[in-house]
């Protein structure tokens, strides 16, 4: 009877080790979580005094937080252009933003996103949020790789009525045009709860997008409050009403972290939280020059934190130089792709996340063009390069900073540097000839 229990044992024991060696070995789930026009200084992790962020700050306890991190651009849909594809979004043709009903632009129709390549995969893919990557159908969601989606086509939507700036309904389930009654930042964390709870057969890619805390400036009590479409953002809302925004859209955020707890999926789980550019009107990007729009630091440089329980340090801030499509190479090559496709811009971060690699200098570019001829929109270029920062605004003297002692460009050191400034508009030159060949 001894021998039989021990054959027994044995067997388990044999049959348990291959198993926890697929474990060790399995691809995480992928959590996304954008914000929308979040300015640098809103958290408390980064700062924030009036505004209480206390599950995004816990997540920075617990995971990688970023001082040096960019958008790829300053504006919507040139961020989310790159996300999807992993490549500067001038190769798109999308350096602005799609603007409301606006078809013909977006997404390559026939093109590959993040979303397809995971699904290759094995993932189930999910985008519940916003997209404002094109409304024609081969440019939307469920045609670009994802399996479920929930949310909005364009910029932003009246967050109870749903319905764009021009007064057009926006909020749709797959394609097919849907009316909920709710605040949209919690219509959405429904839909993300409700996708984690069926999602634990297959590793998932959730792409959460929230368009919070983007105009129109409503908070979850303000179903009644008045919004002017047609008046300037800036001339309306206050610094309470967005708090209210950036507060509920932390509890929202929580409320899919404890989901993950709760389900047992935390530990297999690497969430990454980030924003499209950097905060306007009511937001507070301090210590950064200027806002949204902008290729100064306030227009581009945003948070993000990374967490991933037993596979990331806790509590670590790093000072590494990072943009959107990193995360894209990451993700692929997590889930075993290679973090490498067809003209991809972004690098693998997880040699660094993970301490196998020290902090390396990065060369990063931007540009801003005026498609529509808007006189509120500076167009330009700019690059940074390990600590020093290029700037070219059109009617405009050039300006170099080292953001290593001014990171609010407040001292332009163009006439100390003045071969370093040519090295770095060269350096422009060419990134411009490389992107517009695609």
């Amino acid at each position: 009877m001894r021998k039989f229990t021990v054959f027994i044992t044995l067997l388990v024991i044999a049959a348990l080790l291959p198993c926890q060696g697929t474990a060790a070995e399995s691809k995480p789930n992928l959590l996304f979580i954008l914000a929308d026009d979040l300015g640098y200084g809103d958290l408390g992790s980064y700062g924030c005094e009036d505004i209480r962020t206390p599950n995004l700050d816990q997540l920075a306890r617990e995971g990688i937080r970023f001082t040096d991190y960019y958008a790829n651009g300053s504006v919507c849909t040139p961020t989310r252009a790159a996300f999807m594809t992993g490549r500067y979004q001038q190769r798109l043709g999308l350096e602005d933003a799609v603007t409301y009903q606006e078809m013909g632009r977006g997404l390559p129709e026939e093109g590959e996103t993040l979303a397809h390549a995971l699904r290759s995969a094995g993932y189930t893919t999910a985008l519940i949020g916003k997209w404002h990557l094109g409304y024609d159908m081969k440019r939307r969601p469920l045609q670009q790789g994802f399996d479920h989606y929930f949310g909005l086509l364009g910029g932003n939507h009246h967050y109870f009525q749903h319905m764009d700036r021009i007064g057009v309904p926006d909020l749709w389930e797959g394609n097919q045009a849907v009316q909920r009654k709710g605040y949209t930042t919690d219509l959405l964390t429904e839909d993300a709860v409700a996708f984690l709870s069926n999602s634990r057969e297959k590793p998932f890619f959730l792409y959460l997008a929230h368009p919070a805390p983007h105009f129109p400036w409503q908070g979850p009590e303000d179903a009644d409050k008045i919004v002017e479409p047609k008046k300037p953002t800036w001339q309306q809302g206050d610094r309470e009403t967005y708090a209210r925004m950036v507060e509920h859209l932390d509890r929202s955020i929580g409320t899919v972290l404890s989901t993950l707890d709760e389900l047992g999926l935390a530990e297999s789980t690497l969430v990454v939280f980030s924003s499209d550019n950097g905060g306007h009107t009511h937001s507070r990007n301090a210590p950064l020059r200027d806002f949204k729009g902008t290729l100064w630091e306030g227009g581009t440089r945003v948070p993000c934190i990374a967490r991933w329980p037993g596979r990331l340090p806790a509590g670590v801030t790093t000072p590494q130089v990072a943009i959107t499509m990193d995360w894209t190479a990451t993700f692929r090559h997590l889930a075993g792709l290679g973090s490498d496709s067809a003209g991809a811009d972004g690098e693998n971060l997880w040699p660094l996340l993970s301490g196998k690699e020290s902090i390396r200098e990065r060369t990063l570019f931007w540009r801003r063009t005026n498609r529509r001829e808007l006189k509120r929109i500076e167009t330009g270029r700019s690059v940074r390069q390990g600590q020093w920062k290029l700037i070219e605004m059109t009617g405009r003297e050039p300006e170099l900073f080292d953001l290593s002692t001014d990171i609010g460009e407040s001292r332009n050191l163009i006439e100390q540097q003045p071969n370093l400034a040519l090295e770095l508009s060269h350096k422009l030159d060419a990134w411009e000839q490389l992107v517009e060949r695609n």
